[in-house]
């Protein structure tokens, strides 16, 4: 993890780069551009040195990242690729975006699951690959054993399993009622089935069953459990709005402004011509004639 000045100074990078790309600048005039706005007492500078020297050579800046996993995570890196690449259809100013939004998250303090979220919607929002994207995941430094553990079991269960369940599993809720469940078990015997009971060892005494660990909180717990078996989207939004965790850009649909010129040129065209035509047939009448073409002799 970094400190909160090379966060704030990365939301700033994101954030400009954003604006200035709108004027028609290149990336590698940009990031030459910036280099002197960024504090000089962080590593963003000498970061951007070595972005901007990639892309002379390469032309892409994710070869770069790619190169600083100290500074970049896996995860910001991976957004970058899938941006550059060029089969792809996901925005590069979306990429910026999510960047942006991230770094500013990072700085005002951050949580593991508040992370994950984050990162898990803007795969889902912009159909990036689950497979290589959860692997990007589980490289951020603010997981632990325990979460990257957890995050392979999401990359091979998504899509088979609802992703309310596999937060709802892993929450303190979870935790708390399949305590309670043991406990009316050990209390009546006949209750429960074996998973609740444990196994039995060979001298005769109940083994509890393996607990895992808890990765979210009782909240989480309780707004996954009331949407299962709804849009991934909903819960999302519901965590956003209940437990403040940030929201991930949409992608903007696309401008007709640069087609209004040329549409209003059309227009303003026909109405001369019909103009014209008004003008002739008040005078005397229309002369067809001159809409005739070349008729060979």
């Amino acid at each position: 993890m970094l400190d909160r000045e090379e966060y704030i100074e990365q939301s700033y990078l994101f954030r400009s780069m954003i604006d200035r790309m709108a004027m028609s600048e290149s990336t590698q005039e940009l990031l030459k551009a910036l280099r002197d706005e960024i504090l000089s007492t962080t590593k963003l500078p000498l970061a951007i040195d070595f972005m901007a020297s990639e892309m002379r050579l390469t032309g892409t800046m994710h070869t770069a990242m790619a190169k600083l996993p100290h500074y970049f995570t896996p995860f910001q890196t991976y957004l970058v690729a899938e941006a550059e690449r060029e089969a792809g259809k996901f925005d590069f100013r979306t990429a910026l975006e999510i960047l942006r939004r991230e770094a500013d998250y990072r700085a005002a303090g951050t949580t593991p699951q508040g992370m994950f979220l984050f990162q898990f919607e803007c795969l889902c929002r912009n159909r990036l690959g689950y497979d290589r994207g959860l692997d990007a995941i589980a490289g951020d430094p603010i997981f632990d054993a325990d979460w990257r553990s957890w995050i392979d079991a999401v990359r091979r269960q998504v899509g088979l399993v609802d992703f309310a369940d596999l937060i709802y599993v892993r929450s303190e809720l979870c935790a708390r009622q399949q305590a309670q469940q043991r406990e009316r078990s050990a209390d009546d015997p006949g209750e429960g089935d074996d998973k609740t009971r444990g196994t039995e060892t060979e001298e005769g005494e109940t083994k509890p069953p393996p607990a895992k660990a808890v990765l979210f909180g009782e909240r989480e717990g309780r707004i996954a459990l009331a949407n299962r078996r709804k849009d991934p989207l909903y819960l999302f939004a519901a965590l956003q709005r209940q437990l403040g965790y940030p929201a991930v850009p949409r992608p903007l649909p696309p401008s007709e402004s640069p087609n209004m010129i040329p549409t209003m040129q059309r227009q303003l065209q026909r109405l001369e011509t019909r103009m014209k035509l008004l003008e002739e047939e008040h005078k005397g009448g229309i002369d067809i004639t001159k809409f005739y073409g070349d008729t060979p002799r």
